[in-house]
C-alpha cells in the first residue's frame, strides 16, 4: 500500500496520539524511512488512556510496540544490558528455533548475546529470513549511546565503528522500508549520539516533550483518586498542573508519594521548593532558580533603562509578544548593579528567573549534553527568564575556540535556541556582560540579544544620595537623618553602586561595634574617609566606553561622553586594550 493511501486509511487512529506519536506514525506510514532516533523525555510514564478517574500509563519501550506497532509479526529489544529480548515468550520461541534452523553454526547463547556485534549480526540475518516470509518487524534498540558514542571515528573502538556502520547501512537499506522493518533508537540525549547517525537525512529524528499542562493535571487527578495526592486547603490538581512544568509525571509521582508516606498535603510552597530542588538537579548545577521579591521600584536610577523594561513587563501581562525583542544585551562597568535590574524586572513580571552557570563541561561531549537538558527544562518552565552573568567569558571569544568543534557545535546550538521566535516573549534571555566587544556579533544581532541596554555609575550628587536611599532599603539599614549632599560632595573618587553598599555595611558594622542600631553621620563621614575603592582606572575606563560602543540611544550615556564620536571611542577602546595588553 502507498505511503499517502496508508496515512488516510490510519488517519483517525492517528488523530488521537500525541504530537510526537503523531509525527512518528506519520513518517512511517509515508514508507520513506525506516530509521528513527527517538529522544527527549523516553524514561517517563506516557499517558495512554486518559479517562474519568483513570489514567493508564506506559513506559516507551511498551508505548512504541503497543501503541504504535501492535500488529507487527514481531518486536525485538536490543540494549547492552540485556542483550536480545522479545515481546514476549512466543516470539522469543519462534526467533531462536528459526535462527537453529538457518545458522545451525550459531551457538543458541549467542543468539540472545549483549554482545553489539553478535547481537546486530543475529538481527540482520533474522530480519532478512523475516523479509522472505513477509512479516513485519520493528527492532527497538535502547540506550543507543552505548553502541554509537558521540565521538570522532578515529576514536570509536572496533565495536563502536562496527555498529555505526551497520545502523548506518540499515537506514539507507530500500528492502528494510520496502519490507516493512523499522528500527527505533532511544536515548535521552540527541548530542550523545554519534553524528553521523544524529544528522543523517536518512532518519527521522522524534523528541518526547516533557508533559503539558493537560497531562499534568490529567495524572494529578489521577494519584487524587488514587489517594496517593492529598492537596492541602484550597489547592485543587488544575492548580498542581499548573505549578509543576518542567516536571515528568514520575516526578509529580515522586512529590505526591513522599508527601503521603510523610503524612503531609502538599501545599504550594512545598510544590515550589520540590520543583526548585529537581529541576536545579536534572540540569546538573548548571541552573539555579533565583527567588526574587524586588521589582523596578526598587531599583535606583537608569531611568531609560528602567522605562524600557516597565513597558515590557506591559507588554507580557496583556500578552503582546510579539512586540518583545527576543533577548537583552546589558552591558556597563562593574558594580553598577546589573543583576540585580535583570533579577528587579523578573519580579516586575512575577515569572521564574533561572540563572545558567558552568555551561561548559570538563570531558568531551558533557558540555551539549548538559545544554540539551537545560534548553528542554527551559522550554517546559516557560515563561522563564534566563540571566547568564558574565555572559562574554561562557558564550564569547576570550579563547580562540575556532578549532574546538565541540564549542563551535555548542554556540551554534545557542545561537539558534536564543533566535526561535516561538519562544518569543516566553523565554527572555539577558546576557550580562561588562565587556560586550568580547560576546560574537551572532549573539547581539537582530533576533537574539537585539535589544543593547547599559549602565554607568551615579554622575551626580542626586543620582548617588537617591541610590544611597535604595541601597539602605534593600540592606534594611537604619540610618539618622543626615546630611547625604554635604556627604558625597567630599567623595573625591567615582562610587559604584556596590561602593555605596560597601560603606553602608561598614558603617553598619561600626555603628553595632558601639552598640547602636542605627547609623550616624559621623559614623558614613569616617566610613567613606577610611574607604578605599578597588582602583582598576583603565579597566573601567575599557568597560565604559566598549558599554557606549553597544548604546543606541544617547539618553542612556553619561552627558561626558554624549558628544564623543564613535570613531574616536573606537580609537581609544584599542589603546586601552594595548595598554592592558588584553584582546
Amino acid at each position: 500500500m502507498g505511503g499517502q493511501q496508508l496515512i488516510n486509511v490510519n488517519l483517525e487512529d492517528i488523530k488521537v496520539l500525541p504530537k510526537w506519536a503523531q509525527d512518528l506514525s506519520n513518517k512511517y506510514c509515508s514508507k520513506t524511512v525506516n530509521m528513527y532516533l527517538i529522544h527527549g523525555n523516553i524514561r517517563d510514564f506516557l499517558p495512554h488512556a486518559m479517562n474519568e478517574g483513570e489514567f493508564r500509563f506506559t513506559k516507551v519501550q511498551e508505548y512504541i510496540p503497543e501503541v504504535l506497532f501492535g500488529n507487527r509479526d514481531v518486536i525485538v529489544y536490543y540494549d547492552r544490558s540485556s542483550g536480545i529480548t522479545f515481546c514476549n515468550g512466543a516470539m522469543e520461541k519462534e526467533y531462536i528455533s528459526t535462527m537453529q534452523k538457518y545458522y545451525p553454526e550459531i551457538k543458541k547463547e549467542d543468539l540472545l548475546s549483549k554482545d553489539p556485534i553478535k547481537s546486530l549480526t543475529s538481527i540482520e540475518k533474522y530480519i532478512y529470513i523475516n523479509i522472505t516470509q513477509k512479516k513485519r518487524l520493528v527492532l527497538l534498540i535502547d540506550y543507543a549511546e552505548t553502541i554509537i558514542p558521540n565521538d570522532e571515528i578515529g576514536n570509536l573502538d572496533e565495536t563502536d565503528r562496527f555498529c555505526l556502520v551497520t545502523l548506518n547501512r540499515w537506514s539507507h537499506d530500500p528492502i528494510f522500508t520496502q519490507n516493512d522493518v523499522s528500527i527505533m533508537l532511544l536515548t535521552e540525549n540527541l548530542c550523545d549520539i554519534n553524528k553521523r547517525i544524529a544528522n543523517s537525512p536518512s532518519i527521522v529524528k522524534v523528541e518526547i516533550p516533557l508533559p503539558d499542562l493537560t497531562v499534568r493535571t490529567m495524572f494529578c487527578n489521577y494519584l487524587y483518586t488514587q489517594n496517593l495526592l492529598i492537596p492541602d486547603r484550597g489547592i485543587n490538581c488544575s492548580k498542581i498542573g499548573s505549578l509543576t512544568s518542567g516536571l515528568t509525571l514520575w516526578h509529580l509521582h515522586q512529590i505526591a508519594t513522599e508527601s503521603y508516606t510523610m503524612g503531609e498535603s502538599v501545599s504550594l510552597d512545598y510544590i515550589r521548593d520540590k520543583k526548585r530542588k529537581i529541576l536545579e538537579n536534572e540540569g546538573a548545577g548548571l541552573i539555579e532558580f533565583i527567588e526574587t521579591e524586588y521589582n523596578l521600584d526598587l531599583v535606583s536610577g537608569h531611568e531609560f533603562v528602567k522605562n524600557r523594561f516597565k513597558n515590557a513587563a506591559k507588554a507580557i501581562k496583556h500578552n503582546q509578544l510579539d512586540v518583545l525583542p527576543m533577548g537583552y544585551l546589558i552591558s556597563g562597568p562593574i558594580g553598577t548593579g546589573k543583576s540585580f535590574l535583570v533579577s528587579a524586572f523578573a519580579g516586575e513580571i512575577g515569572i521564574p528567573m533561572v540563572i545558567i552557570r558552568n555551561i561548559h563541561g570538563q570531558q568531551n561531549g558533557f558540555t551539549e549534553n548538559n545544554l540539551e537538558k537545560v534548553l528542554s527544562i527551559l522550554k517546559a518552565i516557560s515563561p522563564v527568564a534566563v540571566m547568564i552573568d558574565e555572559a562574554d567569558a561562557m558564550l564569547g571569544s576570550r579563547e580562540d575556540k575556532s578549532t574546538n568543534s565541540e564549542s563551535s557545535r555548542i554556540f551554534a546550538q545557542i545561537a539558534n535556541f536564543m533566535g526561535n521566535t516561538e519562544y518569543r516573549g516566553k523565554i527572555i534571555w539577558f546576557l550580562i556582560t561588562s565587556r560586550p566587544d568580547l560576546i560574537p556579533i551572532d549573539l547581539k544581532r537582530q533576533g537574539r540579544a537585539e535589544e543593547h541596554l547599559a549602565l554607568f555609575y551615579p554622575e551626580t550628587i542626586e543620582e548617588k544620595i537617591h541610590l544611597f536611599e535604595t541601597m539602605k532599603q534593600k540592606l534594611n539599614i537604619k540610618v539618622e537623618d543626615c546630611n547625604l549632599s554635604s556627604i558625597f560632595k567630599s567623595v573625591n573618587f567615582e562610587m559604584s553602586g556596590a561602593d555605596i553598599e560597601a560603606v553602608l555595611v561598614r558603617a553598619k558594622m561600626n555603628a553595632a561595634m558601639d552598640n547602636r542600631v542605627k547609623v550616624t553621620q559621623e559614623d558614613l563621614k569616617q566610613t567613606i574617609k577610611d574607604f578605599i575603592p578597588p582602583v582598576y582606572p583603565y579597566e573601567i575606563e575599557l568597560q565604559n566606553l566598549v558599554a557606549i560602543l553597544e548604546c543606541t540611544s544617547k539618553e542612556m550615556i553619561p552627558k561626558r561622553y554624549q558628544n564623543m564620536e564613535r570613531a574616536k571611542l573606537a580609537s581609544e577602546i584599542r589603546e586601552l586594550k594595548q595598554l592592558l595588553n588584553i584582546k
